[in-house]
């Protein structure tokens, strides 16, 4: 069974940086694809990145060119960088990971808080 276990996050300031973490344990069946979601307070959860298993990435508008999506094959660790970050970025973060022909995981999300 795969599980994800999230580390990183926590509070900095506007402009500030942080890098989320996400390890893997377990045996994946067929990755499809690995990604970040976030959900401020009050608002829905929002796709942050994500990464196929073919090294392609998207990211949301409001993060391009701040954030970047990747993983350690060699860890089996997804990471988020996340720099310049903003307020709005507040957010509880979760990983997940999608493989084929079975239910999305999910880590157990982590907290980024950025002061003005």
């Amino acid at each position: 069974q795969v599980q994800l276990v999230q580390s990183g996050g926590g509070l900095v300031q506007a402009g500030g940086s942080l890098r989320l973490s996400c390890a893997v344990s377990g045996s994946i069946f067929s990755l499809n694809s690995m990604g970040w979601y976030r959900q401020a307070p009050g608002k829905e959860r929002e796709l942050v990145a994500a990464l196929t298993s073919g090294g392609s990435t998207s990211y949301a508008d409001s993060v391009k060119g701040r954030f970047t999506i990747s993983r350690d094959n060699a860890k089996n660790t997804l990471y988020l960088q996340m720099n310049s970050l903003r307020p709005e970025d507040t957010a509880v973060y979760y990983c997940h990971l999608d493989q084929r022909l079975r239910p999305r995981v999910w880590g157990q999300g982590t907290q980024v808080t950025v002061s003005s």
